[in-house]
């Protein structure tokens, strides 16, 4: 009798499993980079190309550069989130340490340390993955209590800043006259958006420079600091 053939692990898209499964399955697959559970159902990316990959990095500098100018804050690039039965892979996130009053919290699951809970901010950059980012993971977002939803369309060249308002619920947050959008999160965070398509991290970094340079930045900074005490 022939020895049985084991079948290789695999995720495949549109996949509908727990969240145990989904980790226990991509611990199997260590070439795997960019995967995510949202709502019982596996998405599985596809390679980044160069556009996207380019707007990645003006985020996460732009992200990075402010938590490093705001103690308590600490920002993260493509890591799995525990968030509620799903496990989203936000390109980008921003979130305030639990020590300082943050939402998020570290859980380990298969020996695996994870953020969970839910980011104050979150970014994803839209290429091929607009269905899902603006339908299932909006959804999720807002149940979980993301803050701040920031998505960017790479060929429509669109950036969309939800707040979670009183009623739990995603609006708009609109570019001022300057052509900056603002967070309402994290007093100080400006995104020069002009800037950002020009792909000028100089700019960008001009006008968030001004940002941290303002009130409303030295006060959330006070804030901050008395939480941690």
């Amino acid at each position: 009798m022939l020895a049985p053939v084991a079948t290789a692990p695999e995720l495949v898209t549109g996949e509908r499993m727990d969240v145990e499964e989904f980790l226990r399955r991509w611990d199997e697959l260590p070439e795997l980079k960019n995967a995510e559970l949202i709502d019982g159902v596996a998405y599985v990316s596809s390679p980044v190309s160069l556009e996207p990959g380019d707007l990645d990095t003006l985020i996460h500098m732009w992200l990075a550069y402010y938590a490093q100018a705001t103690p308590g804050c600490r920002a993260g690039s493509n890591s799995t989130w525990l968030m509620l039965d799903s496990a989203p892979q936000p390109d980008a996130a921003l979130r305030i340490l639990p020590a300082y009053g943050g939402l998020s919290r570290v859980r380990t699951r298969r020996k695996k340390r994870y953020s969970a809970g839910a980011p104050e901010l979150a970014v994803e950059v839209c290429l091929a993955s607009t269905d899902v980012d603006f339908g299932p993971k909006r959804k999720l977002y807002q149940r979980a209590g993301v803050q701040e939803y920031i998505t960017i369309e790479a060929l429509l060249e669109r950036i969309i800043w939800r707040v979670l308002d009183e009623n739990h619920v995603y609006s708009f947050q609109l570019t001022t006259d300057d052509g900056i959008l603002r967070s309402r999160v994290f007093p100080g965070l400006w995104l020069d958006v002009a800037a950002f398509w020009a792909n000028d991290g100089a700019k960008m970094l001009a006008a968030l420079n001004a940002g941290i340079a303002s009130e409303d930045h030295q006060r959330f900074v006070g804030r901050l600091g008395r939480r941690g005490k």
